[in-house]
């Protein structure tokens, strides 16, 4: 096997190299380091957008990354899978980079560590980070050479985040929302014939937790995560919806049919750290408490036909160090039981944090209840993991997950 030091370089023996980057899971925001990977021209940039392999497009032509910061002894690892002749005949490097959030510089984490493997390792190289103040790293890449490819261990620091980061490879990053006026302006002049759309910008600030990237760990910003919103929403069918606004209209699906529809109930199986146990949803009235134990509620079950943003539930973020785990779960409680009608998705909403959303995809006909995501303390920082497992009923869903509750039945009157 060949160990690098800054500027090596190795022959690849494979065209399907393995590539994975390591480090320390005690190192600062260790939870929080992104690895993406930047499929480039001759002239060092994209040829597009989705020429960035990330946590919120996990995949392009050629690479295929997943799964992302996953636990493996006392490291933190995320795996990119390279199909090399399958890239584009213009494709002269792809660079591999891990990112820290601003404020945080790599001299903080005891060790990083990129490998090549082709069944077994095969190239390694440890990044020096002591002493680094940069936010961002170019660890390695891969590089095509008189024909063949190689690999380049690099070492790179690089101020700022992923953000600058990406700009600097030529990827088109959207901005954030600009605030609304503050009063009308004049009437414009009719505008001219518009031009052709351009493509949609990249977006870094929503997480979509796929089979390829099933979970996240994210750190405590403050000593708190705040107010913590798991929101419910889907397409429910049947006769015209009236619309209001509910908890503010965060998303623009369809509003809940007053008769005829699907009625999907937001819940969740709790336990504290305390060993007490239970669960919060409309059924039996187990609204919960956002102050007091188990410092989770559903904010409202709707049935009347008019909320447009879905069903939620809040959690307690101040109280995050004496909850234990949240398993999310949605029910169909009226309806056919026909999940891909429903393009159902939960997302959770916390101060600080990006939207990290889960769809429900899996779903076959007949089952009634969704584990949707698993929501865990680690150490007090939170991991939420993709579960989109489908039961015949919410007790067949507590015995799969070994929650141990006792079951019967319930109504919402």
């Amino acid at each position: 096997m060949a160990n690098l030091t800054p500027g090596g370089n190795a022959s690849l023996i494979t065209s399907t190299p393995r590539v994975s980057v390591t480090w320390s899971a005690r190192g600062s925001a260790a939870s929080d380091l992104d690895v993406s990977a930047f499929v480039l021209r001759a002239n060092g940039k994209v040829g597009g957008d989705a020429d960035m392999v990330f946590f919120n497009q996990p995949s392009t032509r050629g690479v295929s990354a997943g799964p992302f910061a996953q636990a493996s002894g006392d490291a933190l690892e995320t795996r990119i899978a390279f199909d090399l002749p399958a890239l584009a005949a213009d494709i002269e490097k792809i660079a591999i980079t891990a990112t820290l959030p601003a404020g945080v510089a790599f001299a903080g984490m005891p060790f990083v560590r990129i490998a090549v493997a082709d069944g077994a390792e095969i190239i390694g190289f440890d990044v020096p980070t002591s002493g680094m103040k940069e936010q961002a790293l170019i660890v390695g890449e891969l590089y095509r050479r008189n024909g063949a490819w190689k690999f380049r261990a690099v070492g790179q620091g690089f101020f700022g985040g992923l953000e600058p980061l990406a700009k600097s490879f030529g990827v088109d990053v959207a901005a954030p929302a600009a605030p609304a006026p503050s009063a009308t302006p004049p009437p414009a002049p009719p505008p001219a014939a518009p031009p052709p759309p351009a493509p949609p910008k990249i977006s870094l600030s929503k997480i979509s937790l796929t089979k390829e990237k099933p979970g996240i760990n994210l750190s405590k910003p403050s000593g708190s995560f705040g107010e913590i919103k798991v929101n419910l929403n889907w397409n429910r069918g049947g006769s015209p919806p009236q619309r209001s606004g509910g908890f503010g209209g965060l998303f623009g699906g369809g509003a809940r049919s007053a008769r005829g529809g699907i009625d999907l109930d937001l819940g969740c199986l709790f336990k504290l750290k305390d060993g007490y146990m239970g669960v919060v949803q409309a059924l039996g009235n187990a609204f919960g408490s956002y102050e007091g134990e188990p410092f989770i509620q559903l904010a409202s079950d709707d049935r009347t036909g008019a909320s447009t943003d879905g069903e939620w539930i809040r959690v307690n973020g101040r109280q995050w160090s004496q909850i234990d785990k949240i398993l999310v779960f949605a029910s169909i409680y009226e309806g056919v039981p026909n999940w891909a009608s429903t393009d159902g998705v939960v997302t959770v909403f916390m101060p600080g944090q990006p939207e990290i959303e889960v769809r429900l995809v899996e779903g076959r006909s007949g089952k009634t209840c969704c584990a949707v995501a698993m929501i865990e303390n680690v150490g007090d920082a939170m991991r939420i993991s993709r579960l989109d497992t489908y039961f015949a009923a919410v007790d067949e869903m507590d015995r799969a997950y070994r929650w141990g509750l006792r079951w019967s039945a319930g109504s919402k009157d």
